[in-house]
């Protein structure tokens, strides 16, 4: 019984038949934006017009338009924080090399420090 209830916890939702939405980052937010803007702008085009065919067309639309806009700007703000992330932790184990060392940028050198009045 436990291992049934393992295996469909681990079993995550698929799109299509394709997209793996609890593994790929970003997929489930951008699919429930992209949701939320298919009923906006449909319901806003059926006010607008009473077309019913069209609303569904421009519903489509704006699912596809905002998962996608969502998907890519999450994504991109994703690869900047790992890039980030990457310059801290190479700064980090930059200070703990050098620490100590002359090479050390915060220790102040005896020259460099102007003379004082005496």
């Amino acid at each position: 019984m436990a291992e049934e209830e393992e295996s469909s916890q681990n079993k995550g939702f698929k799109l299509l038949w394709i997209l793996d939405v609890k593994k790929v980052p970003c997929s489930r937010e951008a699919i429930l934006h992209g949701a939320g803007g298919s009923v906006v702008a449909g319901m806003l085009y059926f006010m607008a017009t009473s077309r019913v065919k069209r609303s569904c067309d421009v519903g489509l639309a704006g699912f596809m338009v905002t998962t996608l806009g969502s998907w890519f700007y999450c994504r991109i703000n994703n690869a900047k924080l790992r890039l980030q992330q990457r310059v801290i932790q190479e700064g980090m184990k930059n200070m703990i090399l050098y620490e100590g060392t002359d090479l050390d940028p915060t220790r102040k050198k005896k020259s460099d420090t102007p003379p004082g009045p005496s």
